[in-house]
This record gives C-alpha cells, structure tokens and sequence, in this order.
C-alpha cells in the first residue's frame, strides 16, 4: 500500500464545515495515512485566528493582566467546533492546564497549543491515533530543529500506527521546553513526516488549486502549473514565490518526495505537483516557461576600466569592498572592460558613499555609478533548455511593452533567465512576457 501525508492549513480546518470536508478528504483515499493539522485560521476576513488569540492571552498573562475574555474566546471556538463535529469530547483539561501554565511556559508554548488542540479534535472525529508533536520534533536548547533526532523519533512512534494525527508548527527541545518553528511550520511538520514514514506523496492541502504561473495581484487570473521541479521552485521562491519555505521542502526533496499542492475547497483539482528533477519532469513539460517572479529592492553600482579583464584580481578586490561592508551581493554580469554588481539595497543601509569611495581606492576605475530602484525578475522553465529563440521572445516581448532591460544573466543550466529593470517596470514586465508565452497559448 501506498502512503500519503496530508497536511491542512489553517483555512481549511477554521471551523466543523472545513474539517468535515478535510475529513471526506482524508477519508475517500486509503493511502492518506498520517495527517498533520495546522490550528484553526479565519473563518471570515474579519474573523481572529486561533494562534492570534493564544498570543493574545500569553502578552497579558506575562504582564500579570486578566486575560479572561481571549481564553473564552478559544474555548468557544473549540467547543463550536466539537458540537459541530458531533463528538463526544471535552477540551476542559487541556484548556485548564494551558491557562495555568500560559504566564511560565513562554511565547511559544501559547502559541503552540492551537495545532495541539486542534489535533487532539481531529484525531478523534477520524478515529485516528494523537501523537503529540512534543514527543516526535526535536530542537535544540537554541531553538534549531534537530532533523535526524526527529526523523528517528517519528519513524519510532509511528511504527505499527497505521493512521495518526501529529499536529504541525511545534516540538520540543532536549531539555523539555516547547519550541515552535520560526516559518512554515506545519508545513515544515508534515515534510518531517512524510520523509519519516517514506511517504510516496506529501499533500499540502490549503485555499488555492495549486502553484500559480504568475502573482495574481500582477496577472489577471494566472492559470495554475500542473507540474514543477525542485529546482524551479527554488529559483522562483528566490524572486518571492511565497509557496512553501525552503526548510519545508528539504527533507521531503533530498528523499526525492514529491509534493502535492491541493485545494480542500476544490478536491476535484489536481493541483501542482512538486517533483524531483527527473526525465519524467522532462516529459510533461507542456510549455516553455514554468513560472515568472519578480522582486523589487536591488541597486546597481556599474565599473568602468579599460584592460580591466587584464588585471588579475580586479573582481576579488571589488567584491571585498562589498564583503568587508556586509553587503549582500545577487548577481556580478560583466563585459571585458565593465563590470555590475547587483546588491540587495536594504543592505546597503547608507553605505553608498562609504561603498563608492572604497571601490575607487580598491580599483581606481575609469567611471563609477550607483543606480538604485532596480527590481530582478525571473523567468524559470526546464523547458527553455529544449525550445530555441526564448531569450529573443522575452526580449521582444519586454521591449513591445516599452520596457527598457537594464541587466540579463541566465545560468549554465538554462532554467532561467534574469532580468533587471526599473522597479516601476517590474509588474508591466510580468504581465508582458506572461502574455507573450502563456495567454498566446491558451
């Protein structure tokens, strides 16, 4: 039998409707064995999260503050939820020890305890077995996830457990405190799980049918990709695709696990798989571009010297500059006499005139020039590496719209291409080279 981890965040467990229908989810496949809950999200725009709430609760608690009417505010919301479920359960000894514990046990025990109630709530509807992720997700007294300390943990208590519920976003360290994960937690959890168990497939279930070609804030309803690689979504992630955080998808990508993005509103989508880089991946590769990010935030400082290619460690002595700085550097194109460094502008922190002055004691160039508001956009597609004239549509397409290109560095690989322009060109850009390769196509 195949096996399948399924994780819900939190707008697909935000009340008794959402968990029937993750329920029917889980239930209508036998392969999805192990489930990994978040807490229960918004139920309306306006609604509060549960976390919110426990953050709420613990800011008073810590100032010796009444914090009364929050707590019963959780309480109500699970208790809504267990009457809708139609369970024959109380949370009064959980909630009570979460209440005399919240002042002491810190900031990220409260904020912990909506994945663990949540879980205790659902394993019970499913019939399956709790495992508190305090005793299978182990951090370090620093607050690092031990990874190997943890597969090995779970793969323990989940041996002979057909079917159980292991809440996301926290664990525990060596020394018994209760520790959350800084981003992406409960998808970070169900990674962890799913690379314990040797899960076949991760399913990420969430509001959306899967990875969208483009920013639907920048696109106008942005079709969905059916299949991405690793690789891809790394180079996307990079430009601000904000799908799954890189601790999320490492241990399911070094096991070569495929993720699954899903929409628990829309089941019947097949949403987007993310797999590992393969001639399998190869072969669906229906369009030439897989996905296009864009980012704002980069200056520019543009080098001029003649002969510069002559001198032997004239790129070592500019890159210092930026090292001994603490400047974060992106991308270096050059030409034989000229040289760009693209840097993270927030790093730069006032130090342009401090920067500039060094590269002209370091390098005596010819010209110097600082250029900022530049935004890099990026164009991934494993398919660029079998389609010729990409580079010459992109370029046409950018310059159709006006768009003058200020930088361009495409890797060895040919899974992108990267483009500088001004930040105010970055959305028209998008949607350019958007409609130049995908609506052309519909």
């Amino acid at each position: 039998m195949s096996i399948k981890v399924v994780k819900f965040g939190g707008s697909s467990l935000a009340d008794a409707g959402q968990i029937k229908k993750a329920s029917a989810i889980i239930k209508s496949d036998a392969d999805r064995r192990y489930v990994v809950p978040s807490a229960p999200g918004k139920r309306f725009p306006e609604d509060v999260k549960v976390t919110d709430l426990l953050y709420a609760c613990y800011e008073k608690a810590s100032l010796g503050e009444d914090f009364s009417q929050e707590f019963e505010k959780i309480r109500s919301r699970y208790n809504e939820i267990i009457e809708g479920l139609g369970l024959d359960l109380s949370l009064d000894e959980q909630l009570g020890q979460i209440r005399k514990s919240l002042a002491t046990a810190g900031r990220e025990y409260a904020a912990s305890r909506g994945e663990y109630l949540n879980g205790i709530v659902i394993a019970a509807y499913l019939g399956y077995t709790f495992i508190d992720a305090a005793d299978v997700i182990v951090f370090s007294d620093e607050g690092q996830m031990m990874r190997h300390e943890t597969v090995a943990k779970l793969r323990e208590h989940l041996r002979g457990v057909e079917h159980a519920v292991i809440p996301g976003f926290y664990g525990k360290s060596v020394s018994g405190v209760v520790r959350t994960f800084s981003r992406g937690g409960s998808d970070v959890t169900g990674s962890l799980v799913a690379r314990a168990v040797h899960a076949d497939v991760y399913e990420n279930w969430t509001d959306v049918s899967g990875i969208l070609v483009a920013d639907p804030r920048v696109v106008d309803s942005p079709i969905v990709i059916p299949v991405i690689t690793y690789k891809e979504l790394r180079e996307l992630s990079y430009m601000g695709f904000s799908v799954l955080h890189e601790d999320a998808i490492f241990p399911v990508r070094t096991a070569g696990i495929p993720i699954n993005i899903r929409n628990t509103n829309a089941p019947g989508d097949d949403g987007t798989m993310i797999v590992p880089d393969s001639d399998a991946a190869e072969e669906v590769a229906a369009r030439t571009i897989t996905g296009i990010a864009g980012k704002k935030g980069f200056c520019a400082v543009n080098i001029e010297k003649g002969m510069m290619n002559s001198e032997i460690g004239f790129i070592r002595d500019v890159l210092n500059v930026f090292a001994d700085l603490g400047i974060s550097v992106e991308h270096i194109p050059s030409g034989i006499d000229t040289l760009t460094i693209i840097a993270d502008s927030a790093s730069l922190n006032g130090k342009e005139e401090k920067m500039l002055s060094a590269l002209r004691k370091a390098v005596n160039p010819d010209h110097l020039e600082f250029e900022p508001d530049i935004a890099m956009l990026a164009v991934v597609g494993r398919g660029m590496r079998r389609t010729r004239g990409t580079a010459a549509r992109i370029f046409a397409a950018l310059a159709h719209g006006r768009i003058n290109i200020k930088m361009i560095d495409q890797g060895s690989s040919e899974l992108n291409i990267i483009i500088g322009v001004n930040e105010n060109d970055l959305h028209q850009a998008i949607r350019c080279i958007y409609d130049a390769f995908i609506s052309s196509t519909l």
